[in-house]
């Protein structure tokens, strides 16, 4: 098939849900893709995050292919040693105890509010079960974690959505304790908004309400879905805030490519999810966990992630250069760019036609290039970038 023929295919038979960009991919390999044009691609966007270690890493297509040859699903009827030996590493390389596994952030997410919930439910009884996010959080497209999601344009057109969440602006401690009521019982933030326009939250309003969660016995959420497994140079980006949550969140970069989500919580917790408290019948699957293990075997070497903020630092000096970039928001690897003069969609469609794959966010260019990713690609990139923004 032509490109133009696959165009009209995807609008015939899939829903539009999505806008693609004007190129389709057919291979890829570190971080480079190609599309059925055989045009390359260098990619600074990872599958929005997810290729962590690039295009078909080869101990991952190894590990994965191995699996799938061997045993591919199961449920959850039975034990598996993939999803298994991915939960005892993850304990291992976490202050964290218990592991539930999804398919998805939001699926992730979701098992955190109803955990948070239970909890309260099980030490309050009913009542308290109202959850505080930030305006210009993102959480997930499903009913709850889009009810999460603090932006309500995007609630217009699915209300009424379920009720049990408030919004308060980030980094103003003020509004936060004065949200906080008789009926609620956490607490969601990401530590850097991702789709909120690479927001990096204050280090001193992060501290402080979780200072305030153990005051009042609230559960603290983290939402490492796009911030975990490496990509802000941490492990996880709460360990820069100086805070230990009760629950964090993680999908993107722990599948490498495939999909799967996590939610770890605590000795504490553990005890409030029984038998059918909830479910997935795909969690854990056993491909997806073999190549999870290798993402997570890989990035949680503390000589990796020196390399990930050496890399980010690297990719900030070098954009710095560039007049045509007003503000530079970045933490490791997740990177912000506020143009000067150029929409953030135009910059996009310019990268691409230059052969370089970049995203946006909100009135922002963000940048998720894979971990992985060498100085010579990253510096390539970079003057692809400097060059479309200096553009008259």
């Amino acid at each position: 098939m032509q490109t133009e023929d696959i165009k009209k295919a995807y609008r015939a038979h899939m829903l539009p849900t999505y806008a693609p960009y004007d190129a389709v991919l057919v291979k890829g390999s570190g971080c480079l893709a190609t599309d059925i044009d055989g045009k390359t691609y260098l990619d600074f966007g990872s599958g929005i995050g997810v290729n962590a270690l690039g295009y078909c890493d080869s101990d991952w297509v190894q590990a994965v292919s191995d699996q799938a040859a061997q045993l591919q699903h199961t449920s959850n009827l039975y034990y598996t040693l993939p999803a298994i030996g991915l939960a005892d590493r993850l304990c291992t390389a976490t202050p964290f105890d218990a592991v539930f596994f999804a398919n998805s952030g939001a699926e992730a997410n979701e098992c955190a509010i109803k955990l948070a919930r239970k909890a309260s439910f099980d030490r309050y009884g009913p009542g308290r079960a109202d959850i505080i996010t930030l305006t210009d959080s993102f959480h997930g497209r499903t009913m709850a974690t889009l009810s999460a999601t603090g932006q309500p344009p995007l609630h217009e057109a699915f209300m009424p959505i379920n009720p049990g969440f408030t919004y308060v602006p980030s980094d103003d401690i003020a509004a936060f304790k004065a949200a906080v009521t008789d009926s609620t019982c956490a607490v969601m933030l990401e530590c850097v908004q991702g789709e909120g326009g690479v927001h990096i939250l204050d280090r001193a309003y992060v501290q402080a309400v979780a200072d305030y969660c153990r005051a009042k016995d609230l559960t603290l959420i983290i939402d490492e879905v796009q911030t975990g497994i490496g990509r802000t140079g941490k492990l996880f980006a709460y360990e820069y805030f100086g805070i230990q949550p009760d629950i964090i969140t993680l999908a993107k970069g722990l599948g490498g490519g495939l999909p799967i989500g996590a939610c770890l919580t605590t000795e504490a917790l553990k005890p409030h999810f029984g038998t059918g408290s909830h479910g997935s019948t795909f969690g854990g699957n056993p491909v997806a966990c073999a190549g999870a293990k290798v993402m997570l075997d890989r990035i949680a070497n503390p000589a990796f992630l020196q390399k990930v903020e050496a890399k980010g630092q690297l990719l900030e000096t070098c954009l710095a250069a560039c007049p045509g970039i007003a503000k530079i928001d970045r933490l490791g690897l997740m990177v912000g760019l506020t143009p000067r003069d150029k929409a953030p969609k135009d910059v996009l469609n310019a990268c691409l036609a230059k052969g370089l794959l970049i995203l946006t966010a909100k009135n922002k260019i963000r940048l998720l290039p894979p971990l992985s990713i060498s100085e010579e690609d990253l510096q390539r990139g970079c003057a692809i970038l400097s060059a479309v923004l200096s553009e008259e």
